[in-house]
């Protein structure tokens, strides 16, 4: 019975009433979002860049450079004063002067070539569009430079003073104007590439 005794819990001291409670369960309640759409992103379309340009056929640039010597030869009147006073503008168009002298000994060679030139290849739809649209800016551009000549008959040749020189001054800048046309002209169609001129694209562009 001793044994028992000492075998006996002792009892609870004062210490254990202060034992820890385990925590109070906490309960979380998530709330579930919305699900949100993603948009997707478009996929990505090859695109092609073609940089390689249409050759012009070698025909459709001489047809189209040829174009421009008609108001070319018909502006050389334009540059006598020029010639007079500097004679390496008068050894420049040297080379042109048996062509323009030629063309000048055909009675109505002016009106020929340019009803050929617009009745021939400008209104002609066989032909392509650079050569059409460039014999189109030659036939405008020969209109444009006649202007002036047409002037001069109706108000007269002043022969003297003031309105002589204003005339040669004018001179000076058609012929200026019709050179840089004519060699930017050239230039562009040798090159295969389409000019546009001041004061004639535009209106040779609606005529087609």
């Amino acid at each position: 019975m001793a044994t028992l005794a000492l075998l006996r819990f002792p009892p609870p001291t004062r210490f254990d009433r202060f034992r820890a409670s385990p925590p109070p369960a906490i309960h979380l309640r998530l709330r579930s979002m919305p699900a949100v759409a993603i948009p997707s992103l478009p996929a990505r379309r090859s695109v092609t860049v073609s940089m390689a340009r249409t050759a012009v056929p070698a025909t459709d640039r001489l047809i189209s450079a040829l174009a421009y010597f008609l108001p070319f030869l018909d502006s050389l009147h334009y540059g006598r004063f020029l010639f007079a006073r500097v004679p390496a503008a008068a050894a420049a168009v040297a080379p042109i002067i048996p062509l323009a002298a030629a063309y000048r000994s055909v009675p109505y060679a002016a009106f020929v070539a340019f009803f050929a030139l617009y009745l021939g290849v400008v209104r002609n739809p066989s032909l392509s569009h650079f050569v059409r649209f460039n014999a189109m800016q030659a036939v405008v551009l020969d209109v444009l430079l006649a202007l002036p000549a047409l002037l001069q008959r109706v108000f007269g040749t002043p022969s003297r003073g003031v309105g002589f020189r204003v005339m040669e001054m004018g001179y000076h800048a058609i012929f200026a104007f019709s050179v840089a046309c004519f060699l930017y002209a050239l230039l562009s169609c040798v090159l295969g590439r389409t000019p546009h001129l001041p004061l004639v694209a535009t209106a040779a562009d609606r005529q087609l």
